[in-house]
């Protein structure tokens, strides 16, 4: 796994390497947003489901919309084997690249839902020039299709699940996206609508926030909760963010 980078809120903004970090201003932005994609930043959970659905189906196998459920978030690979135990007769090697085509072909013909204020908060952060980047577990081809999707310039960074040698739940992707912008994970926001998504995000130490999706995500002090990102402002980030601060200045 690769380590996140050790600097200071000072470092993380381009200031000398080797000072005593500061904390910066309550009122100060993340260092970086980190963006889940599958629920979070796009609606794409239903083409995974029917992809799935269509690949059991084609081998006499039964899936249900409660099977997929337990797939939601999850690292390819993993989902690939539930597949094999209903009786998809391919290697994990054959199964993911097969489901992932699927999806992107829906993407192509169907088109790319958008979750509600995702694609206006995404925008927003980039005008307040606050760097971003898109962590997910689907592989790179079809993060970089959704990303060729967005009318502006969306990420700094694309850590995809082919790129990470653990999945979420496991922190390494985000560990990975924070040391690719050269910041601190715990200086970062992260936004995830998954279980394992938001422990894996918690567990890399950023100020992460769950909306739920089809998944109902649990109330904690470890992570905030907002039911939807309509209407959700680059101030609010700055609200999250500012709380950390203010908390880790006592």
């Amino acid at each position: 796994m690769r380590p996140a980078v050790e600097c200071g809120w000072e470092s993380a903004h381009g200031m000398a390497p080797g000072r005593p970090a500061r904390l910066g201003p309550v009122t100060a932005l993340p260092a970086a947003v980190l963006w889940d994609m599958d629920g979070t930043l796009v609606d794409t959970e239903p083409y995974w489901m029917a992809a799935e659905t269509e690949l059991v189906h084609s081998f006499g196998g039964t899936w249900t919309h409660d099977d997929a459920l337990t797939l939601v978030g999850g690292e390819l690979s993993w989902s690939a084997g539930q597949l094999q135990r209903r009786g998809v007769d391919l290697s994990i090697d054959e199964i993911v690249p097969a489901l992932t085509a699927r999806v992107q072909q829906q993407l192509a013909e169907i088109g790319v839902p958008w979750r509600p204020g995702a694609q206006e908060l995404l925008r927003e952060l980039r005008e307040a020039s606050v760097r971003t980047a898109l962590v997910t577990m689907s592989y790179r081809r079809m993060a970089e299709q959704i990303a060729s999707y967005i009318p502006f310039e969306p990420f700094d960074a694309i850590i995809a699940g082919d790129e990470v040698v653990n999945g979420k739940p496991h922190p390494e992707a985000y560990l990975t996206a924070a040391a690719r912008l050269g910041v601190d994970a715990a200086r970062c926001v992260a936004i995830e609508d998954s279980l394992t998504g938001l422990a894996a995000a918690v567990a890399s130490g950023a100020m992460t926030i769950g909306v739920p999706h089809l998944v109902p995500l649990p109330e904690s002090d470890e992570h905030t909760l907002w039911p939807t990102l309509a209407g959700r402002t680059v101030d609010d980030i700055r609200a999250l963010a500012s709380g950390r601060f203010r908390d880790a200045a006592r």
